[in-house]
């Protein structure tokens, strides 16, 4: 089958209309980064700040992990986070909760005296 010029305009009209309706579909495009919701977490002697944060299942969100001070251990064994921030660092994690609960977050890094009441929560609905 041979194309004619007006059948090839005609194909490339209908492609490119098909393209932009295509673009126009809720959800047909992919996530970009800069759709991921951000979470700041900052991490000083001896608290996290905030120290309690809600997450939905599912729902990818990047954690933007500061130490203002020493470095500083993220541990929550049930979302497979296990992350150091350096001090006077922030770091990024990116995470995609599977499981609801209410999860304890601590600090596996010694940072001092009070190092072992450093925690936070962490619920997933």
């Amino acid at each position: 089958m041979t194309l004619t010029k007006t059948s090839k305009k005609t194909y490339a009209i209908f492609l490119f209309a098909a393209l932009l309706a295509l673009l126009a579909i809720p959800g047909a495009r992919r996530a970009h980064a800069d759709d991921i919701p951000v979470v700041e977490i900052t991490a000083k002697r001896f608290a996290f700040n905030p120290d309690k944060i809600t997450l939905k299942k599912g729902q990818t969100v990047k954690l933007r992990l500061h130490s203002e001070d020493v470095d500083h251990g993220f541990f929550v064994r049930p979302l497979k986070l296990d992350e150091l921030i350096p001090a006077g660092q922030s770091i990024e994690v990116t995470v995609t909760p599977q499981t609801t609960g209410t999860f304890t977050t601590i600090c596996d890094h010694f940072c001092g005296a009070n190092h072992g009441n450093m925690n936070m929560t962490i619920v997933v609905e």
